[in-house]
């Protein structure tokens, strides 16, 4: 498990990462109920950036923090949709 500090350019992309598959498929990733974030980190986290994603969201949300990704995505637009 990477435990680095993501950069600034890695939240912002996070802001508006989609999931990409399954019951919460094109729900952002900071919108995922924590349950279903639980249910990974039990199972294992998938392997490459949405793995990675998806273990810095479980964090933010276990400390509360998940709405300054909403904050992020208003104040940073997605560019290209």
């Amino acid at each position: 498990m990477d435990h680095s500090t993501p950069s600034r350019k890695e939240l912002i992309e996070l802001a508006h990462y989609r999931m990409p598959f399954g019951k919460y498929k094109g729900r952002l990733l900071y919108e995922l109920p924590l349950p279903y974030l639980v249910w990974f980190r039990g199972k294992g986290f998938p392997p490459g950036k949405l793995g990675r994603n998806l273990q810095i969201v479980f964090g933010m949300k276990e400390n509360g923090l998940e709405g300054m990704l909403a904050r992020i995505r208003k104040e940073f637009p997605r560019q290209n949709p």
